[in-house]
C-alpha cells in the first residue's frame, strides 16, 4: 500500500534549515521574552510621536526592532507547525507568539493616528528637521494618504486585539483540512491501495486512467462534502470578518478596503474580470481541446486536467528540476543565478511532502530569516514548475531584504505573483528550446498551457466567486452552504460551458484555501499578466528591460505597486497585458492543436 510518510521518514537533506533561525526552542523563546519586555516601552511615546524629529525617529527604529523579533517569533513558530499539523507543541507556540503579535498591534495602535494628524508643512518641518528621517518619506506619506480610514487609538488598539479571534477561520480551516480530515483510499493500476489526499488529488486527475480519476473526483468530494457545513460556517465567518473590518474603517465594502492597502484602484479588478470574461472562447477552445485529445464524447469534469499530450506526464526527480530551473533563468544574470543555486543548497526548501504537513507550496520567512519555501513535491513536470515559481517568491524576497531598509523590506501582494510567474515563463521557453525528448516537450507545453488557465482564468473565476460572496454579506444576505454552492455553480458553468456539470463540482469552493485570504486570488490573475510581458522582452533581451527588471525585484515596498511596475514598461491599469497573456495562451493552444490533428 503507497502511504504518505511520517515526517521522520522524510531525508534530511530535502529539510529546510529551521535552525538557522533558532538552535533550539529556548532561543525563540528568549527572543519571545525580548519582544514581551518591549511591548511597555511604547507608552513613553504616547501623545508624543510628532514631537520632534529625533522623537519621531527614535520610536520608528524601536518599533522596528520589536515588530521585526515578532515575526521572526511567528514565522518560526508557523513553519514548524507547518511540517506537520498535528503537532501540539508547535501549534501552541504559534497561538502563543500570534497572541503577542496581537497585544503588539494594541501597544501600538497610537502611533500611526498621530502621525495622520500632521500636515503638510509640519511634516516637511519634521524631515527637514532629522536627516535619517529621510529614509521613512514614503512611509510617513502612505499613513497620512489612508488618514480618512483612521479611526481612534482606542479603536484601533481593540481591533488589533481581536487581530487574533479574526484570524479563526483561517486557522480552522487548515487545521480541518490539513490535520483532522482523512479522505478513502483507492485501487491503482497495480490493485495498490493509495492514500487520497490534498496533495496527490490534482495529481489523480492527470491520470490517463478514467476510471480511476471518477473514483477519485467522487471519493474526494463524497468525503469533503460530509463537512461543508462546518466549512461553509468557517467561511462565512471568515467572509464576515472581511466586512466589519473594512466597515470599522469606514471602507465602502471589502474589496475597497483591501485594495486600498496596495493603492490599487478597484477598476483594475473589474478590467480583470471584465477582459477574461469577454475572452472565454479561448478557454472554452482549450476544454474542446481536451476533449478532442482524449476522444470523448462527453466531457466531465474529472476529465479537465488530464493532459493532452499523450501518455503518462513523464517523471522529474527533485535534482534533475534543480537542474533545470537554474538553467531557466539564465537571461536574468549570472549573479540571479548564484543566489538561488546557494539558496537551494542552504535549506531554503523543504521539499516532500509528509503526513500532517501543509498541503501545498508557499514562500515564507521574514526579514532576518532565509525566504525559506515549503513544498510537497511530486517528482513531475508540476512540481517542478511550482518549484519555479516558489522560487521566484524567494528570490523577490532575497533581492529585497539585501537592497531595502526594514521598512521597504516587505512587498506588495499585487506584485508578489509577478516574480513567481517570470520564473515559470523562463522555464517554459528554456525546456522548449533545450529539450530534445518529443514527449517530455509536449508535456512542458501541456504545463504551460494548464498553468494559463489555473492561474489566468482559474483564479480570475475564483476572484469572482470571492466578489460575489462578499457582496452578499455586504447586501444583508446568507452565506449558507446551499448559497455557496450555488454562486459557485453558476459561476463554473459559465466558465467551462462545455463540460457536462455534476453534482460535485458545486463543492469546489470548500478545498480553495485562498478564499480565506481577502481578495488576494485576482492578482495571480494580474501577475500572470505582468510577467508574461516582462519575461517575453527579457528572452528577448530587449534594452535594459532585465536591469529594470532585477531593480523591481529589489525595490520592495518603496514605491507603489503600479508605479513600480510601470517602471518597468508594463501598465496594469491597462487590460493589453491581459489581452498579450491571452494571446499567448491562444498560440500556445493552435500549436497544441497542430500536434494533435497531426497525430
Amino acid at each position: 500500500m503507497e502511504t504518505v510518510p511520517e515526517r521522520s521518514e522524510v531525508a534530511q537533506k530535502y529539510k529546510w534549515d529551521l535552525k538557522s533561525i533558532y538552535p533550539e526552542n529556548n532561543e525563540w523563546k528568549k527572543s519571545l521574552e525580548n519582544v514581551k519586555n518591549g511591548l511597555g516601552e511604547f507608552g513613553q511615546y504616547e501623545g508624543k510621536v510628532c514631537e520632534s524629529g529625533d522623537t519621531l525617529l527614535e520610536l520608528l527604529e524601536f518599533s522596528e526592532v520589536i515588530m521585526r523579533g515578532m515575526g521572526t517569533v511567528i514565522s518560526y513558530a508557523k513553519l514548524h507547525s507547518d511540517e506537520d499539523k498535528r503537532d501540539q507543541k508547535y501549534q501552541s507556540m504559534l497561538i502563543e507568539a500570534r497572541s503577542v503579535a496581537a497585544k503588539l498591534g494594541g501597544v501600538t495602535s497610537f502611533i500611526e493616528p498621530e502621525i495622520q494628524e500632521l500636515d503638510e508643512k509640519r511634516l516637511k518641518s519634521l524631515l527637514g528637521s532629522n536627516v535619517e528621517l529621510s529614509i521613512y518619506r514614503h512611509y510617513l506619506k502612505e499613513v497620512i494618504r489612508v488618514k480618512d480610514h483612521a479611526r481612534s487609538a482606542e479603536v484601533e488598539a481593540l481591533l488589533a486585539e481581536m487581530g487574533e479571534i479574526f484570524a479563526t477561520p483561517n486557522e480552522v480551516y487548515g487545521l480541518l483540512m490539513n490535520a483532522d480530515m482523512s479522505f478513502p483510499k483507492v485501487k491503482g493500476k497495480n490493485q495498490e491501495l493509495i492514500e487520497i489526499t490534498q496533495v496527490n488529488f490534482t495529481k489523480f486527475m492527470r491520470s490517463m486512467d478514467r476510471n480511476l480519476r471518477k473514483k477519485v473526483y467522487q471519493k474526494f468530494y463524497g468525503e469533503i462534502g460530509r463537512f461543508r457545513n462546518t466549512i461553509g460556517s468557517v467561511l462565512k465567518n471568515n467572509i464576515i470578518v472581511d466586512v466589519r473590518i473594512a466597515q470599522a474603517h469606514n471602507y465602502e465594502n471589502a474589496r475597497d478596503a483591501a485594495m486600498d492597502g496596495s493603492n490599487i484602484p478597484t477598476e483594475v479588478y473589474d478590467k480583470l474580470v471584465d477582459t477574461v470574461r469577454d475572452n472565454l472562447h479561448v478557454l472554452h477552445r482549450h476544454v474542446e481541446l481536451k476533449k478532442k485529445s482524449q476522444e470523448l464524447d462527453r466531457i466531465r469534469m474529472w476529465d479537465l486536467y488530464v493532459p493532452m499530450a499523450h501518455g503518462e506526464s513523464p517523471t522529474v526527480k527533485y535534482d534533475h528540476a534543480v537542474e533545470h530551473v537554474i538553467a531557466s533563468v539564465s537571461p536574468l544574470g549570472e549573479e540571479y543565478q548564484n543566489i538561488l543555486e546557494d539558496g537551494v543548497n542552504s535549506g531554503w526548501i523543504d521539499v516532500y511532502g509528509n503526513r500532517g504537513k501543509y498541503s501545498g507550496a508557499y514562500s515564507g520567512g521574514t526579514y532576518d530569516t532565509k525566504p525559506f519555501i515549503l513544498m510537497n513535491y511530486q517528482d513531475d513536470i508540476q512540481s517542478m514548475f511550482t518549484l519555479a515559481h516558489e522560487l521566484g517568491h524567494s528570490m523577490h524576497s532575497r533581492l529585497t531584504n539585501a537592497a531595502q531598509p526594514y521598512v521597504y523590506s516587505g512587498y506588495d501582494i499585487f506584485v508578489a505573483e509577478v516574480a513567481s510567474l517570470v520564473n515559470e515563463t523562463l522555464l517554459t521557453d528554456y525546456l522548449l528550446k533545450t529539450i530534445e525528448e518529443e514527449s517530455f516537450r509536449l508535456h512542458v507545453l501541456d504545463e504551460a498551457i494548464e498553468r494559463f488557465r489555473s492561474t489566468l482564468f482559474r483564479q480570475t473565476m475564483f476572484a469572482d466567486f470571492e466578489h460575489q460572496i462578499h457582496n452578499v454579506v455586504e447586501s444583508g444576505g446568507a452565506l449558507t452552504p446551499d448559497r455557496f454552492d450555488e454562486i459557485y455553480k453558476n459561476i463554473k458553468g459559465e466558465f467551462y460551458k462545455p463540460v457536462e456539470m455534476d453534482n460535485y463540482i458545486k463543492m469546489e469552493w470548500m478545498r480553495i484555501p485562498h478564499f480565506y485570504y481577502n481578495y488576494y486570488v485576482y492578482q495571480y490573475a494580474t501577475g500572470i499578466s505582468a510577467a508574461m510581458s516582462l519575461a517575453q522582452s527579457i528572452i528577448m533581451g530587449g534594452g535594459d528591460r532585465k536591469e529594470k527588471y532585477i531593480s523591481f525585484l529589489r525595490s520592495g515596498s518603496s514605491e507603489y505597486p503600479l508605479e513600480l511596475l510601470k517602471e518597468t514598461g508594463v501598465d496594469m491599469r491597462s487590460k493589453k497585458p491581459i489581452e498579450k497573456s491571452i494571446t499567448v495562451y491562444n498560440d500556445y493552444l493552435s500549436e497544441m492543436e497542430s500536434i494533435i490533428e497531426g497525430e
